[in-house]
């Protein structure tokens, strides 16, 4: 489980509930299912008509992602690149090719497979880019999904205050103060309940997706830079260097907040939270 994901899910909900609790004379009253199902059930309806079905059934395997506790193996990638650099450096195609069906990134094994079937430079540079840029965009237009959700829940969340106030004004000619009063709390809860889901689900997802994209981008980029060194015949002592050096910046500009101060310095390798770009390993 990703320890930051869980920790702001059930922190939301926490102070949600403890509010509630603090508050409230009746603490039920702010359960509603009639609300509750018109904010949900309209907020995937209208996903449903705005996008195709598989593309709606992605928001659970996102959720999966987001929650999951990915592990950063770019050290791995690195070792991987510069163990086949040498091999080819020394003319070992056959332990090369050994080395390469140990690769578990799909990403770093299409590079070395075109690096030993002699494709032009060129030819792998434009390939890499390409599955690089058709990663972003498909993973970009997943996280879409989360923040379009996050758009209909606050507005169902009001087609139920009006509903619930159209109740309301109805039964005002009868003079009937419990029901006016039902009416008008069924009115809020929905404004409530579109505006806690869209705040503390759906758009906190689509950021936590869209923040591991940045990552998957800048460490694809790193292998792509590696995989053209080989291809240029560079050594491996500068390839490392040059990985080592790549990869210091990539993890100081993720590190950057929104001021520009990054967080110490700290080594992103010896974070438990952190997120793999490529495949799980021992999972």
């Amino acid at each position: 489980m990703n320890l930051s994901t869980l920790m702001g899910m059930l922190s939301g909900i926490a102070i949600v509930f403890f509010a509630i609790f603090l508050t409230a004379q009746d603490a039920w009253a702010f359960v509603n299912l009639p609300g509750l199902a018109i904010v949900l059930g309209g907020t995937f309806a209208a996903t449903l008509l705005a996008y195709p079905l598989r593309e709606v059934v992605n928001v659970f395997k996102i959720l999966w992602i987001v929650l999951r506790n990915e592990k950063l193996y770019a050290k791995d990638d690195q070792a991987e690149l510069v163990t086949v650099a040498r091999q080819l450096m020394q003319g070992n195609l056959v332990h090369a090719e050994n080395q390469l069906e140990q690769v578990k990134n799909p990403f770093l094994r299409t590079g070395l497979e075109l690096i030993i079937n002699n494709t032009p430079i060129e030819d792998i540079a434009e390939l890499l880019e390409w599955r690089i840029l058709k990663m972003k965009i498909r993973e970009r237009a997943e996280a879409q999904i989360y923040r379009t959700m996050a758009v209909f829940a606050p507005a169902f969340g009001m087609l139920g205050t009006l509903v619930g106030l159209v109740n309301m004004l109805q039964g005002m000619g009868d003079s009937n103060m419990a029901q006016i009063g039902a009416d008008m709390a069924f009115a809020l809860l929905t404004t409530l309940y579109g505006v806690a889901l869209a705040n503390l689900f759906f758009k906190p997802i689509a950021i936590k997706f869209e923040r591991r994209t940045e990552r998957r981008v800048q460490l694809m980029n790193m292998i792509r830079e590696g995989v053209l060194l080989i291809a240029k015949g560079r050594s491996p002592a500068y390839i490392r260097e040059y990985l080592t050096t790549f990869f210091a910046h990539v993890e100081d500009e993720l590190k950057l907040d929104s001021n520009g101060f990054g967080n110490g310095g700290k080594d992103a390798n010896a974070e438990e939270g952190s997120k793999s770009p490529f495949r799980k390993r021992g999972d």
